[in-house]
């Protein structure tokens, strides 16, 4: 069974829609098959890019989904989204997901299952610094603050999955420049142009960050990360 990568949009966000429209501005995509409930999809080499209206974090087990409609196994799974910050400050992030804090009973106020956290996408790490670089190079940085965040919310998803989010009001969420290096970073991190593609970790060996505690943010391990 192929394996493939799922890179996931909604039309209802600006910063989940914008970056993905960027992305298909790129060479080598052809439609791909329409999944059920309004669920369509392009490929370009073994990724899927799967664009929905719904939010972001409602739409559960995608990666199972597509995998019983197109009998392709998925190995891995990246989400676009809006973020949001009290400081109100543009920011460029990526985070792991999951609300392992939630008890059972608990309504998870933004998608996910109580005690729950998706497989951490090895990726994590390594496009953080990836993005850094990218966003510096395009005249983002300083404006934009590049950052990690720590595990919350949803979907739900069964295979290592991460978000890449563009904060942090509506005057950025639709920045085509935010937008573009977003796009750049997934072309690159996934190895759609001539290069590798970044943060694959076949358990050989490398080392592994574990890292427990912080809050929204996590400033600590970030620095370690970078």
């Amino acid at each position: 069974m192929a394996e493939v990568v799922l890179v996931v949009a909604t039309t209802s966000d600006a910063a989940s829609a914008t970056p993905a429209a960027a992305f298909l501005d790129m060479p080598g995509w052809k439609p791909g098959p329409a999944i059920p409930d309004g669920v369509e999809s392009f490929a370009n080499g073994r990724v899927r890019l799967l664009r929905h209206a719904r939010g972001i974090v409602e739409e559960d087990d995608l990666d199972l989904r597509w995998e019983a409609a197109t009998g392709e196994r998925v190995s891995e799974v990246v989400l676009l989204s809006r973020h949001t910050a009290v400081s109100n400050r543009p920011a460029l992030t990526v985070h792991p997901i999951g609300v392992p804090h939630l008890r059972e009973g608990d309504v998870p106020p933004q998608g996910g299952r109580p005690g729950w956290a998706a497989l951490p996408n090895p990726r994590i790490g390594p496009w953080l610094r990836l993005l850094r670089r990218i966003a510096a190079d395009r005249g983002l940085v300083p404006e934009f603050e590049i950052t990690l965040e720590g595990t919350h919310h949803g979907p739900v998803t069964n295979r290592p999955t991460l978000f890449v989010e563009i904060g942090s009001t509506e005057e950025y969420w639709g920045r085509q420049d935010a937008a573009e290096t977003v796009a750049l970073l997934l072309w690159k991190g996934l190895g759609l142009g001539e290069e590798a593609s970044v943060g694959n970790w076949h358990g050989n060996g490398e080392k592994v960050l574990l890292g427990i505690g912080g809050g929204h943010y996590a400033p600590r391990h970030m620095d370690i990360v970078m």
